[in-house]
């Protein structure tokens, strides 16, 4: 069976994080609305988020067709994910801790998209410059640090060291890993200068992403045609004056 992702066509954004656990699980998938139409494109996804036959609606993109299910939010689709395909502990302790982990992946998510976008997505960057510059510092010198300094401790009380070593939650690498990685990918472009300070205190951090990077399914997405780039669309925008 071969699932089928809907996300916007031209961003990473948070169905990346969907993509990485698809790619790592080897698991068959369609990026519906990269398709061409009539059966992909945006329409196809947009009938389903619009259509009235759909008694489970998803609030908006990404959201997981599986079979007869229908499954949204970026977590809710990972938990789901991972339980299937080896990419969660076993027991319900570790499952929760790890869909924990990924709640507040969430939460930095959100808050590095608010950098940009402080007062509403419907305004264009330009309409919110100012705002954005408040938020954007309070990122760079508070949150980022917090949420990532995070991840950080709790490698270390998992005793991972700088190199080889134990993942978020254990011996064997979850979905949490492969999403910290999306977010440590994301501040690098977005915000190079902060990240090359905050990664001098995040050793562990920093393995777990190039740990990431060398698994074989990983390495070869991420050169594949199907890893879309960062742009200036997606969760992650680089503007020079928001990391001066």
């Amino acid at each position: 069976m071969s699932y089928e992702l809907y996300y916007w066509p031209t961003i990473q954004g948070r169905g990346e994080f969907v993509r990485l656990a698809l790619e790592e699980a080897a698991a068959p998938y369609v990026d519906v609305a990269r398709m061409p139409a009539p059966d992909g494109g945006v329409p196809a996804m947009m009938a389903l988020l619009d259509g009235d036959s759909v008694p489970h609606p998803p609030f908006a993109p990404p959201f997981l067709k599986s079979g007869r299910l229908l499954i949204g939010q970026t977590a809710a689709i990972l938990a789901y994910l991972g339980e299937r395909h080896g990419l969660a502990p076993k027991s319900e302790a570790g499952r929760l801790w790890v869909h924990q982990i990924q709640l507040t992946v969430a939460d930095l998510v959100t808050e590095a998209h608010d950098t940009h976008h402080p007062i509403a997505s419907s305004l264009y960057y330009e309409d919110q410059k100012k705002e954005a510059a408040r938020r954007a510092e309070g990122f760079r010198n508070v949150r980022a640090e917090k949420f990532l300094g995070w991840f950080e401790t709790i490698l270390e009380r998992n005793g991972s060291g700088t190199g080889a070593g134990t993942w978020l939650a254990g011996r064997s690498l979850s979905y949490a890993d492969l999403s910290v990685f999306q977010v440590v990918e994301g501040l690098r472009f977005a915000f190079p200068k902060t990240m090359m300070r905050l990664e001098r205190k995040l050793p562990r951090l920093v393995a777990l992403h190039d740990r990431v990077a060398a698994r074989p399914r990983i390495k070869a997405y991420l050169t594949s045609e199907r890893r879309l780039p960062f742009n200036q669309m997606g969760i992650f925008r680089h503007y020079p004056e928001l990391d001066p």
